[in-house]
């Protein structure tokens, strides 16, 4: 069992940039696919990014690409989600979730979630 808290959100303008962070407890840290998800006003949870066990390999959302980079810290039981060029669109609650036989977008197929972090982009 991993148990996940979210930092890193706030309030920030158009363009600018942020890390949010997704501290897990536990020793088996490195066996945990981790996917970042978020929740905007009024919208269905949508997938962001996905990580692998060891980092090899990511696979991001269309609409994040190129803007959004996902990586972690085996070391330091932490996922990152690096958020950069932000839009008003981005606003949203982000989660970190985790599991250790799913690598994908469906967030029905994670066990494990955090609490979210709030991202508020102004325009």
């Amino acid at each position: 069992q991993v148990q996940l808290v979210e930092s890193g959100g706030g309030l920030v303008q158009a363009g600018d940039s942020l890390r949010l962070s997704c501290a897990a407890s536990g020793r088996t840290f490195s066996s945990y696919a981790l996917g970042w998800f978020r929740r905007a006003p009024g919208k269905e949870r949508e997938f962001v990014a996905v990580i692998s066990w060891t980092g090899a390999r990511t696979y991001y959302a269309d609409s994040v690409k190129g803007r959004f980079t996902i990586f972690r810290d085996n070391a330091k039981n932490t996922v990152y989600l690096q958020v950069n060029s932000l839009k008003p669109e981005d606003t949203a609650v982000y989660y970190c979730a985790a599991d250790q036989r799913y690598y994908g977008s469906n967030y029905q197929d994670y066990a494990y979630w955090g609490q979210g972090t709030h991202v508020t982009v102004s325009s």
